[in-house]
């Protein structure tokens, strides 16, 4: 039994919630309770939710179908769960399907609980504290009796806590109404919703409840036909040829996967070996090169020290082969000449 369990606040869904674990023994999944415990065990997911929830935030979806993903885990919830609080958005109500149908685990149905607005605007409104015991009485459905657990020398105080005045009650049923809708149209469009009339006493809506649960409707079961032996016999054979045929088409399989597997591997190893030999091509091509300018170097400054030392050597020759005087004096009558001509 996998259920949604929708209701406007006061309308007896926690109460019905109880009474429909311990009838089918699976746990009720309220998303706040889970979303407190999660916190409170420090989990990755409900350190994210505290984080948010400090910075005065709304947990999102992703976070909580996250959480309620870890919860619906777990052994407990294998055979069933009843969903209370969640979800409360189309958007929320399209990730849960996505989730609950990779976990395999898809819903039965959505059931909801409704009640008239006036009889259900009276009934929250009516609701009182008692100050000595903490015990909650209803003025219309619920009187006030003195009980054993007040205090013999206190009088019963009743009292209205806030949230159940008219005005705070008008809202949040207002809040309800705008977010659910949307959400009973869209499960009603799936085929999905049970309404069950949620006025009356506590037995006869659950057996109203009981009733449009697909799980918990008993279902008569046809006897099975048992077939001849012959057939039984032929039937056998059949699945056994079907069982060889799995397994050679799992063989077969299994060979094309190693054979393409194989050509894969070869095929890296082959261009590991050229992007090898292409690097040391590179390499050498690059010390060639290097090689080369070194020696172009050297020849340069070879050259240029041997005309270093052949100017040299004219210069010590110069002045070693120097002219006669009288080619000296000759030269200098010509320039006297030249500086008196001008």
């Amino acid at each position: 039994m996998r259920i949604v369990l929708l209701g406007a606040p006061g309308s007896g869904k926690g109460t019905q919630s109880q009474r429909l674990v311990q009838r089918f023994g699976v746990p009720q999944v309220s998303t706040g309770d889970l979303l407190r415990d999660a916190v409170a065990r420090g989990t990755p997911l409900g350190l994210k939710a505290k984080a948010v929830m400090d910075a005065g935030k709304l947990v999102d979806d992703a976070t909580m179908l996250g959480i309620i993903r870890d919860r619906l885990s777990q052994p407990d919830a294998a055979a069933g769960f009843i969903l209370d609080g969640f979800p409360r958005t189309v958007a929320q109500a399209d990730g849960l399907a996505s989730l609950l149908t990779k976990m395999k685990q898809p819903l039965d149905a959505v059931v909801l609980l409704d009640i008239d607005a006036d009889k259900l605007f009276k009934r929250l409104t009516g609701r009182r504290t008692c100050r000595s015991c903490g015990k909650v009485f209803n003025v219309h459905t619920n009187p006030h009796t003195r009980s054993a657990d007040c205090p013999p020398d206190k009088p019963c105080d009743l009292f209205q806590r806030p949230d159940d005045s008219e005005a705070t009650i008008g809202r949040r049923l207002e809040v309800y109404e705008a977010q659910t809708r949307p959400l009973v149209d869209y499960y009603r469009g799936k085929g999905m919703l049970r309404v069950v009339d949620g006025d009356g006493g506590l037995e006869v809506v659950f057996e109203r409840l009981v009733a449009v649960i697909p799980a918990a409707t008993p279902t008569r079961r046809r006897p099975a036909r048992r077939k001849p032996a012959s057939s039984r016999g032929r039937s056998k054979v059949k699945r056994m040829e079907r069982t060889a045929t799995r397994r050679a088409r799992k063989a077969v399989a299994g060979v094309k996967k190693a054979a393409v597997k194989a050509e894969k591997k070869l095929d890296k190893a082959a261009r590991a070996e050229a992007r090898d030999a292409k690097r040391a091509a590179a390499k050498a091509t690059k010390k060639a090169k290097k090689t080369a300018r070194a020696a172009g170097r050297r020849a340069s400054r070879a050259k240029t020290s041997v005309r270093k030392a052949a100017a040299k050597v004219a210069k010590k020759i110069k002045d070693v082969v120097r002219p006669s005087r009288t080619t000296r004096l000759k030269r200098a009558a010509k320039r006297l000449v030249r500086k008196l001509r001008r």
